[in-house]
């Protein structure tokens, strides 16, 4: 019983250190009905942010698999955020299967954006492109917007596959 309790605190110590150690890490939420898709967009967005330096947490490490991700725009569950380093939301969905799509002047609430639900999968039968749109957010403010085109996919895998590599050449590019 006594070790159980001191490996609690040690463990609890621990996690604190880590948080403190690590602020401004930014939520990537992906706006999906299948969890798959999801969960493999999340994973791949927050390792390509890692990998460029922007130190960021997948949403499922944040809310339970198919809770509702708009109770992530609650102050309570802000403020626990903020707590935990987080204060970026990077919401990913898919906007379309054509390259046609333009950005949106509409600045958006984050309750109204975590509302959505997303009527596109990651990868359609009959397309050969996705657009992908990222929309971030601080402080419950919009803050920025921009639209991935991943042309020439033939699959899931493919889609993923694009976006690894473009995505850190848009971010070079247009994010910085």
């Amino acid at each position: 019983m006594k070790n159980k309790k001191l490996l609690f605190l040690l463990i609890s110590i621990l996690s604190a250190l880590c948080v403190q150690g690590q602020e401004n890490k930014t939520l990537v939420i992906g706006q999906f009905d299948k969890p798959d898709e999801r969960y493999a967009i999340e994973v791949a967005i927050t390792d390509i942010f890692a990998r460029n330096g922007i130190p960021s947490v997948p949403s499922l490490n944040v809310i339970k698999q198919g809770a509702d991700p708009s109770i992530l725009a609650v102050d309570s569950i802000q403020a626990k955020l903020k707590q935990a380093g987080i204060n970026r939301i990077a919401i990913v969905n898919v906007r379309g299967y054509d390259r046609k799509f333009k950005l949106s002047d509409k600045e958006t609430s984050l309750k109204e954006t975590l509302g959505r639900t997303s009527i596109y999968h990651i990868y359609r039968e009959e397309a050969t492109s996705v657009s992908f749109e990222f929309i971030f957010y601080k402080e419950n403010k919009m803050t920025f917007r921009d639209i991935l085109k991943c042309s020439n996919v033939s699959d899931r895998d493919s889609v993923i596959k694009r976006i690894r590599k473009k995505l850190p050449k848009r971010m070079a590019k247009k994010w910085s």
